[in-house]
């Protein structure tokens, strides 16, 4: 089991501007969902923005300590607009 404290803080040593927000869907710490805003996601496609975060957590997915990951990135101006819809 991986904390959500540790995630973050593997997320934001790759994208360090980034804004994280960890959710545990499950309960037992493995099944997780994450929003990632960061500026480094301008003119990426979401495949691109996605493979940037699944890279900062790949040892933690290859291990299985993370067994399943519902990733939504947004950059700065997405993320502005997406709270605003809700």
């Amino acid at each position: 089991m991986i904390r959500l404290e540790q995630v973050e803080v593997m997320i934001k040593e790759k994208l360090p501007d980034a804004q994280v927000i960890i959710r545990d869907m499950k309960g037992g710490g493995d099944h997780l969902e994450a929003f990632v805003v960061s500026a480094e996601f301008e003119g990426k496609t979401r495949v691109k923005q996605h493979q940037l975060v699944y890279s900062a957590l790949q040892e933690a997915l290859d291990s299985e300590a993370i067994h399943a990951l519902a990733l939504k990135t947004y950059t700065p101006q997405g993320w502005e607009a997406a709270q605003q819809t809700v």
